[in-house]
């Protein structure tokens, strides 16, 4: 078992920055890759950025060069950290781990841009 403990949500002006957490904790050794995802009012949930053990990153076309995913491995710790904020980036951010054959969510964290 794993468990994703979210946190760093909120409301934002277009154009700010907002920084995400996601603590792991349970058998963490058993992960191999944590990442975020969203999900919009009405849309399916999308991938946003991933991070491997090893460090490599990947991220969706529309959040390059504004979003960067981390880790603390000794805070066994995930960050999302977004700058340049569009209304479009508004969602519910979910926080993944992903087992071999299994995958763990957090409960979600709102992030709304809007002046």
């Amino acid at each position: 078992q794993v468990q994703l403990v979210e946190s760093g949500g909120g409301l934002v002006q277009p154009g700010g920055s907002l920084r995400l957490s996601c603590a792991a904790s349970g058998s963490i050794f058993s992960i191999y890759r944590m990442g975020w995802y969203r999900q919009a009012p009405g849309e399916q949930r999308e991938l946003v950025a991933t991070i491997t053990n090893g460090g490599s990153t990947n991220y969706a076309d529309s959040v390059k060069g504004r979003f960067t995913i981390s880790r603390d491995n000794a805070k066994n710790t995930v960050y999302l950290q977004m700058n340049s904020l569009k209304p479009e980036d508004t969602a519910v951010y979910y926080c993944n781990a992903q087992l071999t054959f299994k995958a763990y969510w957090g409960q979600g964290t709102q992030v709304t841009v809007s002046s």
